[in-house]
């Protein structure tokens, strides 16, 4: 079938009106950038002195070592000209093919065109040449000093990858050929796309990595049954119902981080690890953190203790009876509970039997990737954020997160969303990971300065609550389980940490996968496995060449270590009692509060 002139014309007609479309939305685009606020800059990159640095270094460099500079430069130079001449000597001949490609496998070039096409396989190749170059000029620095230079290989890093050929239209073969396939349509939508997102969030830009308007929290996520049975002005504690007619006499107290909300853990039925433990037969209690706002600005991590901690492991044990619970934390309220169990073991309180460290850092000498984020130039930008507003708003938190695996969270998505056109997916992880807490501006404060930077808590000097805490406190019978690819909480640093807690009773879990993979991991997906070994003096290195590894997951393991620390069993229970009466239904009012830019 032939397309006549009059059909061309058509599809013209219709990109023109669709390029009409665009200027139009971009009005739209002005005024929503008008409405952002001024941002630290100080939360956007590192002081200049880092640059500083870098150059001093690499000026010595040449002054003492010539050759080598010369050497680097001169390489770079050879493979672009070489690049160049094959390029031309191919179109010369009156062949477009480019010649054979030898880079690296990267999903951003698995469009066909980056190799067929001479145009996008000359921009790849170059690019490709050019961020080695950087790699290697920042790896052969030398006379830097190692935190600094670890610095200067992220923020490198990070302009390599925000220079990559396919964040621009330009140079994005997908993005152009969407556009001429729509008729214009693909841009359309992407600039509707963007402004949408620039409005919802006062101009600052948040990349929408899930659909919004395919979750609703209680509805079809986090739809595990329970009741509130208690609230104050931190949290409400939710009391899952039982799911057999038996339970252990032992409940668990479990405190997910208030960086993020707790529904992480019943996203749906088939990965919910709060539906798990109720069918293995255990009494669940939960924390749900409230989303701050500026009226939280001196709220500390002692209240988080007190009003937290100590008020859920309390309201557990008058529930059920006990005098004991087993308590859970995960990621920063792993943390806190590791000071919480310092600060009752000064106190001469034995009201935790037991406590399981999910993914949870407690010695932060090394500060792994996130020795950017923990210097000097950008903690104090921090502190400056939060004297001024009372919070640390939950996007500046995530856009921290997100830049540590920026290809993948920020600018992928980005180029689906704006450049396409296309409608995020229903993906309920995603949903989860964009829908943020703020955090009190003095807890804030106190984690970064006193734990993260000073590493007080691990050297046995973090003051709280009139206490001297110190890790070595804790020594109630204790399981850690970290994750293989967690690049939030390195499993060696989570290793290092349960080496110095005290006590005699301490195991270790190396899960696969990442920070959150590794733990939601349900034992009907047959997805990760998990190491074991009880020797924990060996070095962590050493320890993992010598655990057994298991091919399933880590939940079953777990179970059977908290069952023999929770008890007879007894008659299941309903959620709360006369005097804790139920206030609403899981998963309660404080989850459904959403922070804003």
């Amino acid at each position: 079938m032939t397309t006549t002139g009059t059909e061309i014309g058509k599809d013209r007609a219709r990109l023109e009106a669709n390029l009409g479309k665009v200027e139009a939305l971009t009005q739209r685009l002005l005024e929503a950038l008008a409405r952002r606020k001024p941002v630290n800059t100080a939360l956007s990159g590192p002081e200049p002195e880092l640059y500083a640095k870098a150059a001093q270094a690499y000026w010595q460099e040449w002054m003492q070592n010539p050759a080598k500079v010369f050497e680097q430069q001169v390489s770079y130079w050879g493979k672009s000209l070489h690049h160049y001449l094959e390029a031309q000597q191919a179109l010369a001949g009156g062949s477009l093919t480019p010649p054979a490609d030898t880079g690296p496998t990267d999903r951003r070039f698995s469009n066909p065109l980056w190799d067929s096409h001479p145009y996008f396989n000359f921009i790849k190749q170059q690019y490709l040449i050019s961020a080695e170059a950087i790699r290697n000029a920042v790896d052969e620095i030398e006379d830097m000093d190692p935190r600094e230079k670890r610095r200067l290989t992220y923020f490198a890093q990070q302009i390599i990858d925000m220079m990559a050929p396919t964040n621009f239209f330009a140079t994005n073969p997908d993005a152009l050929q969407k556009a001429v396939e729509t008729e214009g349509e693909s841009l359309v939508r992407g600039m509707e796309n963007l402004v949408a997102d620039l409005e919802a969030n006062n101009g600052e830009l948040v990349v929408r990595l899930a659909d919004e308007k395919a979750f609703r929290i209680g509805e079809n996520i986090a739809t595990a049954e329970g009741q509130v049975v208690w609230r104050n002005r931190l949290m409400e504690l939710i009391q899952y119902a039982p799911t057999t007619d038996k339970v252990r006499e032992t409940p668990i107290v479990l405190f997910p981080p208030w960086i993020n909300k707790f529904y992480i853990l019943d996203l749906k039925p088939q990965n919910s690890l709060i539906r798990w433990i109720t069918d293995q037969g255990y009494t669940l209690f939960v924390a749900s953190w409230v989303n701050a706002d500026e009226s939280y600005r001196d709220v500390g991590l002692e209240d988080y203790i007190e009003e937290g901690y100590l008020t859920g492991i309390r309201v557990a044990r008058e529930i059920c009876g006990t005098e004991q619970v087993n308590a859970v934390g995960y990621c920063i309220a792993g943390t806190t509970l590791a000071l919480t169990l310092s600060l009752l073991k000064k106190r001469g309180d034995t009201s935790v039997k037991s406590a399981t460290f999910f993914t949870t850092l407690t010695d932060f000498s090394d500060q792994g990737e996130f020795t950017p984020f923990l210097q000097n130039d950008f903690v104090d930008g921090i502190e400056a954020e939060v004297a001024k507003t009372g919070i640390l708003k939950s996007f500046i938190m995530a856009r921290t997160f997100s830049y540590l695996r920026s290809t993948d969270l920020i600018y992928t998505p980005a180029i689906r969303h704006y450049m396409m056109g296309e409608t995020p997916p229903a993906f309920d992880l995603l949903y989860w990971n964009g829908d943020g807490a703020n955090l009190p501006g003095r807890m804030t404060m106190q984690y970064l300065r006193g734990l993260c930077q000073r590493n007080e808590f691990s050297e046995g000097r973090f003051k709280l609550l009139g206490e001297m805490l110190d890790i070595a406190d804790v020594d109630v019978p204790l399981i850690s389980i970290a994750a293989e690819g967690d690049h939030i909480a390195a499993w060696t640093d989570c290793y290092r940490g349960v080496q110095k807690m005290g006590g005699r009773s301490k195991t270790f879990v190396l899960a696969q996968s990442g920070h959150i993979a590794g733990i939601v991991n349900p034992p009907s997906k047959k997805k990760y496995g998990h190491y074991t070994h009880s020797d924990l003096s060996l070095s962590a290195p050493d320890w993992k060449a010598a655990a057994a590894f298991d091919e399933g997951s880590w939940w079953p393991t777990w179970e059977a270590w908290l069952r023999k620390r929770s008890g007879k069993l007894v008659a299941a229970r309903s959620p709360g009692d006369s005097a804790h009466p139920p206030l609403c239904p899981a998963p309660g009012e404080y989850v459904r509060a959403k922070a804003t830019a």
